[in-house]
């Protein structure tokens, strides 16, 4: 072979490295979709939105049936408002819930959601009212710490106090 078709092979290979790469970030930035397919926008208000982020999936029975199109924060009761743009074709229940919830361990966080039984569909701009926030490690990590702090506490207060040595009984 050639030097010029061998400079011309690894040139080739190079592209097809450089597009591969492009394609894993674009999936580790979940941007991998490039559907451009009708949707519309429902709302849902979470306490705690823990590390959810704009573009993360919404799935539905483990469909992706939507994304996480905005986060913001609602001035009057203080909690997180996250837009949800809903595949056209995808319809819920009026009476759906959402859940913030984690893949895997330690995974990316993404929004669940489950069909209720109402007759009536979600439209453009409805809010799911039935949400359950995002459950923080950290929160969780330090409940069962001051829960064990307090046992330990009230375990010491109630025992009775050990006799001083040569003491009589």
């Amino acid at each position: 072979m050639s030097k010029k078709g061998i400079e011309t092979l690894v040139g080739f290979f190079v592209l097809l490295g450089i597009a591969a790469l492009v394609f894993l970030a674009l999936k580790a930035a979940n941007l991998g979709s490039f559907s451009n397919g009708e949707t519309y926008s429902v709302f849902a208000k979470f306490d705690n939105i823990g590390g959810l982020k704009v573009r993360s999936p919404v799935r539905s029975a483990g469909v992706t049936v939507g994304r996480v199109a905005s986060i913001a924060l609602d001035a009057k009761t203080y909690q997180g408002v996250v837009k949800l743009d809903m595949q056209q074709g995808v319809q819920f229940p009026k009476d759906s819930s959402a859940r913030i919830l984690t893949s895997g361990l330690l995974g990316d966080q993404y929004i669940g959601l489950e069909a209720g039984g109402d007759e009536k569909n979600l439209a453009a701009g409805d809010t799911i009212t039935q949400t359950q926030s995002a459950v923080v490690l950290e929160t969780l990590i330090s409940q069962f710490l001051f829960n064990k702090a307090a046992d330990a506490g009230s375990a010491s207060a109630s025992a009775p106090a050990p006799a001083a040595p040569g003491a009589k009984k």
